[in-house]
């Protein structure tokens, strides 16, 4: 078999946790990029599941344009009402036809759509405020020709980052959306899915910048208002707080007036219900998070097929790989970088290269290591192929 190119080096770079600034940003579940995110890949695991059914297998498809055109609203307290629908675009392409035989792509596709926003969007009258529509490309394939080599292709030259350990800020900006959209807003039903939250660290300080759109019928007056965003800082405050010695400055709907009578006041709980857009691939990368001062890839991840698509696979596999590696490291391994470049038409299992940049504890003997990380990069990515039963299934989120 020929060797993989695993490339291992140290990194002599300032770890993340040492540096003095530090900016890290997610786009909740509710915004509307992470609505075309969360679309597309829902679309692409609903025609994974028909193809399956039906053949045994995943055909070629990519659903990763989904565009998200804002409606017009009319929120004020106590409930107002959306005016026009949010028009959203599910664009791609995928086998419609099998040997004759033509596909319910389409309905497959609007239903997964539908799911997706009754289940993620509870203030959202998917039946009424929203139109969707399908432009999925057609496209046949005669199964007795597909798939004829064992070795599954790459469709793209791509590459694919990650990098581990996640910092403090990184941690709780993840996990401060995840609880806002999460337990909160179960306790404080005010607040509506269109979550972002900006964490920006100075030192031993970290400060967040929280927009939560509200949602006009549960808040009567601006004084409920009000005291909806003191107990919604209260509790994020004391969340974030878990995570970290450092102090944590919690800052909720800066761009409030109340004296001008500006507050967030949505209908539904999203700010594409009145004019905000959103497309695949402008949020969160694979792991969760936007990060500035960390290496990362603009690819978009949701939508593709997890078969053969490296700008998919390749930046899942980069991130479990560099976890791996920390794991390993129990310590002397204090940030590692990863990086897989495939090359088209190769198997996607022997990427034309694979980094790992290491940066280590002092006194550490980077040559101890080296051998185990190679080792870990072969394994996972002599592995790859496991990847793709798991984003199916949804064990995998990739925004």
């Amino acid at each position: 078999m020929t060797k993989r190119k695993i490339f291992v080096e140290k990194l002599t770079q300032i770890p993340i946790e040492e540096q003095n600034v530090e900016f890290v940003e997610r786009k909740g579940i509710g915004h509307p990029d992470s609505i075309a995110d969360g679309l597309a890949e829902s679309v692409s695991r609903a025609l994974c599941g028909m193809y399956k059914k039906r053949y045994n297998r995943i055909l070629h498809h990519n659903t990763d344009e989904v565009e998200v055109v804002g409606g017009q609203s009319a929120p004020k307290f106590g409930g107002g009402s959306i005016l026009e629908p949010i028009y959203i675009l599910l664009v791609g392409r995928a086998v419609t036809e099998v040997n004759g035989e033509r596909l319910p792509y389409r309905t497959c596709a609007i239903k997964a759509a539908s799911d997706y926003l009754e289940n993620n969007c509870r203030n959202l009258n998917v039946d009424w405020d929203v139109t969707l529509d399908c432009k999925i490309g057609q496209g046949s394939v005669d199964l007795r020709g597909l798939y004829e080599t064992k070795k599954l292709l790459a469709n793209d030259t791509s590459f694919g980052v990650g990098f581990a350990p996640l910092s403090e800020t990184e941690t709780i900006t993840l996990e401060t959306e995840k609880y806002i959209n999460g337990k909160l807003c179960k306790t404080l039903p005010e607040l509506g899915e269109d979550v972002k939250v900006m964490a920006c660290r100075m030192g031993d300080e970290i400060d967040l910048t929280v927009a939560v759109a509200l949602v006009d019928c549960h808040v009567p007056d601006a004084s409920h208002y009000k005291s909806t965003i003191e107990q919604a800082t209260e509790k994020i405050e004391d969340f974030a707080q878990k995570f970290t010695k450092r102090k944590v400055k919690v800052y909720v709907n800066t761009a409030d007036d109340y004296r001008k009578g500006i507050y967030y006041l949505t209908v539904s709980g999203l700010s594409m219900e009145n004019g905000d857009d959103g497309s695949v691939g402008r949020g969160n990368r694979a792991n969760g998070l936007i990060t500035p001062m960390r290496p990362m890839s603009m690819e978009a991840s949701a939508g593709k097929n997890p078969v053969t698509h490296v700008g998919k696979l390749y930046n899942i596999l980069a991130i479990q790989v560099a976890d791996a590696i920390v794991k390993a490291g129990r310590g002397d391994v204090v940030e590692v970088h990863t990086r897989i470049l495939s090359q088209i038409g190769h198997p996607i299992d022997m990427p034309q290269a694979a980094s790992a940049k290491v940066i280590y504890a002092s006194n550490v003997n980077q040559k101890k290591y080296e051998k185990e990380i190679t080792a870990i990069f072969d394994e996972k990515l002599a592995n790859i192929t496991d990847l793709t039963e798991q984003i199916v299934s949804g064990k995998i989120n990739v925004f």
